[in-house]
């Protein structure tokens, strides 16, 4: 049982909630461990559909855990960290996110990992640490795949917090309601429940062709499309579309 993760399944939804509410579910080294394990275990798990993230108590993440970072190891929670908010250029399995309230520096670079966003309308976010004479380094690259460099940039100069719609306005956030639990779930359960192949081929392609020049990211298009062509779940979405009926997808195994 940890004692910083609160892990439920929901069919093929797999629900992972940070569990610090006492510090505003700041990332202590233990936490991000914990995580990093259970994204990469859920990952693997042809069972899990897709990950719903969220954090309990009053906010989302508060960020590092800066108590911790004043007496720890500091190569040790760089080196977990680095796993973890690399997370969105990893796993084939689609990432949604429910924030409320705070989710500043390491809850920003959560936030800019996950796949699709759900924010309440109290949501704010930030890449503060400048403010504690640091920069963001290791969600940079994150944050910058999601808003712009130039962007993230200003962000990480200004260290200023900013509310859900702008968050949105940016591409940080996908949606804003006031239901946000009930809306990410919505979402990430049709995620769970859709094709494994095409979700998983697809994440696949866009995490082979980041970077790429236009030639070689088209090759990578290429082969995995007419691998896709010849799945199983391509046939039989293809006749579910003919028949006019919901697809029965064949790689789409059962919850345990």
């Amino acid at each position: 049982m940890s004692e910083v993760l609160q892990i439920h399944r929901d069919g093929r939804l797999l629900r992972i909630a940070l569990d610090r509410p006492e510090r505003r579910n700041a990332l202590n080294l233990e936490l991000c461990r914990e995580l990093v394990q259970a994204l990469e275990h859920a990952d693997h798990d042809p069972a899990v559909g897709a990950i719903l993230l969220s954090g309990n108590g009053k906010c989302f993440c508060a960020g590092m855990d800066l108590n911790e970072i004043a007496t720890s190891d500091t190569d040790a929670i760089t080196s977990v960290q680095e796993q973890l908010f690399t997370f969105g250029s990893r796993l084939r399995k689609p990432v949604v996110a429910a924030v409320q309230n705070a989710a500043l520096a390491g809850g920003t670079g959560l936030v800019a990992n996950c796949h699709v966003v759900i924010a309440r309308e109290d949501a704010v976010f930030g890449l503060t640490e400048i403010r504690l004479g640091l920069w963001p380094f290791v969600v940079f690259r994150s944050v910058s795949a999601a808003v712009g460099e130039r962007r993230s940039i200003e962000l990480a100069l200004t260290g200023r917090v900013f509310g859900a719609f702008e968050a949105k306005q940016m591409g940080l956030v996908h949606e804003v309601t006031p239901g946000v639990d009930e809306r990410a779930t919505e979402v990430a359960t049709a995620l769970a429940n859709a094709s494994p192949t095409a979700v998983a081929s697809g994440l696949t392609f866009v995490q082979q062709v980041r970077g790429r020049d236009w030639k070689t990211a088209g090759e990578i298009a290429r082969r995995i499309r007419n691998e896709v062509f010849e799945s199983e779940d391509f046939r039989e979405g293809l006749q579910a579309f003919l028949d006019k009926r919901e697809a029965k997808w064949p790689s789409l195994l059962p919850a345990r």
